[in-house]
């Protein structure tokens, strides 16, 4: 299994602190989460049923022709690697993992390297992977350069496949909505923008032929009846998710801001920030000492930090962000 964030209670125990007095940046999940609504007991009590209208509000909301739900986007990684024979695959790095664990695991010849060195090889590869905005770094791509390089694999049968799990907060840099053609294919997920990480629930878009092949390997019932009930009810919730864009980004500017005050440049998105650090495990442990969890990267050395949700939490960080620094001048 790789790591991943999110694991506090493994941290709690670790470093004795107990659970309700950390503060989790490891996750780039959302602090200004979706609020629940009340779950009919019809969606316990009977099977889910694809005619619930779940598929077409999250292909509204997505701009998609066509939507499968899956039991988050990673289901859909683990997934796409069995759908093709053999080939060559290009999965950008640094990166969510498991994308590249998934191909190789499947008997793929993976090469992983930075978005820009794969687009400029584009013909070297049968599959590209991109993680758009990519994780950690949050790059963002040009959707016409994407759609160009889409082109040039799909000439010969290949795909480009973009994760775009963290696409929410900016929505017109989507290729959701050019699914239909065959050979993009592109997976959402509802955990990091939502808040509803443990609801397990992402949607694959690709062209009908592919989505009927991955229905077939998935099986019947990918998501509860809870899941998709409340999942349906935060897609069509248009409201929301105006304010929710507006939060992301200027707590996002004030974490930028506050990790530049401490000499500390930083990449990402509306989500998370990201610093490249050489002394990274060093400041993400002298962090967990005071109870607060980020995300640690080992190639390259770097952190990742979730968004505090108020002026609080961001208070807390900048405290102990100058307290680790200083322990780390001392020791240095």
């Amino acid at each position: 299994m790789l790591e991943h964030g999110g694991r506090l209670q493994q941290a709690a125990r670790h470093y004795g602190r107990p659970l309700e007095q950390w503060l989790d940046l490891s996750t780039g999940i959302t602090p200004f989460a979706w609020p629940l609504i009340a779950i009919p007991e019809r969606a316990w009590h009977r099977l889910p049923e694809d005619e619930d209208g779940l598929d077409q509000v999250a292909a509204a909301y997505y701009q998609a022709p066509r939507v499968l739900p899956v039991a988050g986007s990673q289901a859909a990684i683990q997934l796409l690697p069995r759908l093709r024979a053999a080939c060559r695959v290009g999965i950008i790095a640094p990166g969510y993992q498991e994308h590249a664990r998934a191909w190789h695991q499947a008997g793929h010849q993976v090469t992983t390297a930075s978005a820009e060195a794969l687009l400029t090889r584009v013909d070297e590869f049968d599959v590209l992977v991109l993680i758009h905005p990519n994780n950690p770094g949050g790059e963002h791509f040009d959707p016409a350069t994407l759609l160009a390089t889409h082109r040039r694999l799909a000439d010969r049968g290949g795909w480009l496949v973009i994760d775009e799990a963290f696409m929410d907060p900016t929505p017109s840099l989507s290729l959701a909505g050019y699914t239909a053609r065959a050979g993009l294919v592109v997976l959402r997920s509802v955990g990091k923008f939502f808040g509803l990480a443990g609801a397990r629930a992402g949607f694959l878009c690709a062209e009908p032929g592919l989505l009927a092949e991955a229905r077939e390997q998935l099986g019947p019932w990918s998501l509860s009846g809870p899941t998709r009930h409340i999942v349906a009810a935060a897609l069509a919730d248009t409201d929301w998710q105006a304010l929710a864009r507006i939060k992301l980004q200027v707590a996002a500017q004030q974490l930028q801001d506050l990790l530049s005050r401490h000499g500390l440049a930083s990449e990402g998105c509306s989500l998370f920030r990201w610093c490249r650090l050489a002394d990274a495990e060093a400041l993400h442990q002298a962090l967990a000492r005071q109870g607060i969890l980020t995300r640690l990267f080992s190639e390259p050395a770097s952190l990742r930090f979730g968004l505090p949700a108020d002026a609080a939490a961001m208070q807390r960080l900048d405290l102990a962000l100058g307290q680790a620094l200083r322990e780390l001048a001392d020791e240095g």
